[in-house]
């Protein structure tokens, strides 16, 4: 039995006959972080990085975001029913979200064997600890299940079809207003949180197993004690809903449903170490870029290469509040003038 503060990680070419279901189902999902024995691309830190633009993100986003809210009004369609039961509802927004995030790894995965990774000159990227392959797999489904089940429980009303609530222009309009400040919102109940978890000496050790990485990979986005995944999969989330709710912009579930697609692909992008200058897709980006608040990919993944008691780098969706705070790190290869903006990335949607 290996070390529970270990990292290490041979599982992949070990003998599939002494593989755990969870082994199993990576494998068979295609959900590695790096193809097993795959070569990847290796690049000094002064080679420029390409970018990825903010619209393929969108785009992204919103095709995943909007297939089961198509399939909900469909089956409304179809069956000529007012409303779904919450159960239908939860089930069905569980198992395309956890579907959405499976699509996210792979897709990074292709891009980490064309890109390279940040700070590959000096280390690989972990791989999923064989300590921990059962916790890595089991933070999926708990993250997309617990987060649609709150959802489901507190904002989904039997009354409002995806159709009745998303026909209206002005519904569009406040979504772009809370996509915006969705992120803005959850990202300071986050920086609260997560440097207390640093600061805080008797709340390290809730936090310890996620900082066990120091070239974090999609898979380990969720990588931690069960005390940090309560806040990070609920507590945070709800804090946010909670704060619309009492400035008087409610979240209903669609406008919600969206908006957690939207911090979780930012949450997954930026555990990758993609060699790539890419930015979490939001409505707000323009005005973060402006006051120099905007987050890369290469931002969290300094958190975890440089930091551990003590760190930086302390929120995920933005830079607003490290830079209120006076917490970011200086980027090393990320920076404006080593980004070549004449070689965009492509992320894969098919």
């Amino acid at each position: 039995m290996g070390s529970p503060k270990s990292i290490k990680s041979t599982w992949p070419l070990s003998n599939k006959s002494d593989w755990k279901l969870s082994q199993q189902i990576i494998h068979v999902l295609d959900a590695y972080p790096i193809k097993p024995g795959k070569e990847v691309p290796v690049h000094p830190k002064t080679d420029k990085l390409p970018y990825f633009s903010q619209w393929q993100g969108h785009v992204w986003i919103m095709l995943h975001a909007l297939a089961p809210i198509t399939i909900h009004q469909s089956l409304l369609s179809v069956t000529h029913e007012q409303s779904l039961h919450p159960v239908i509802v939860f089930l069905l927004y569980f198992v395309t979200f956890s579907w959405t995030v499976v699509r996210q790894v792979k897709a990074s995965q292709k891009l980490g064997h064309e890109f390279g990774f940040l700070d590959g000159d000096v280390h690989e990227r972990d791989g999923i600890p064989d300590i921990g392959v059962d916790k890595v797999v089991a933070s999926l489904y708990k993250t997309t299940g617990s987060r649609i089940f709150m959802a489901t429980h507190i904002s989904y009303k039997v009354s409002q079809s995806p159709i009745s609530v998303m026909s209206d222009p002005y519904w569009w309009a406040m979504l772009w207003l809370q996509i915006g400040l969705y992120g803005v919102i959850l990202d300071f109940w986050f920086y609260v949180y997560h440097r207390a978890m640093h600061d805080i000496d008797f709340l390290w050790k809730y936090h310890r197993t996620h900082h066990l990485t120091k070239h974090p990979n999609t898979l380990l986005s969720a990588f931690a004690d069960h005390e940090q995944e309560f806040f990070d999969m609920v507590g945070i989330p709800f804090m946010t809903w909670a704060t619309f709710q009492v400035f008087g912009i409610p979240l209903g579930f669609y406008e919600w449903w969206i908006c957690h697609q939207y911090i979780a692909f930012t949450e997954v992008l930026g555990h990758s170490g993609l060699r790539v200058y890419g930015m979490p897709p939001s409505t707000f980006s323009w005005i973060l870029s402006l006051v120099g608040a905007e987050l890369v990919i290469e931002d969290h993944d300094l958190h975890h290469r440089k930091g551990y008691r003590k760190s930086h780098n302390y929120g995920k969706q933005t830079r607003v509040w490290d830079r209120l705070f006076g917490t970011c790190h200086e980027r090393i290869e990320a920076t404006k003038e080593n980004i070549n903006w004449n070689e965009s990335v492509y992320f894969p949607i098919f």
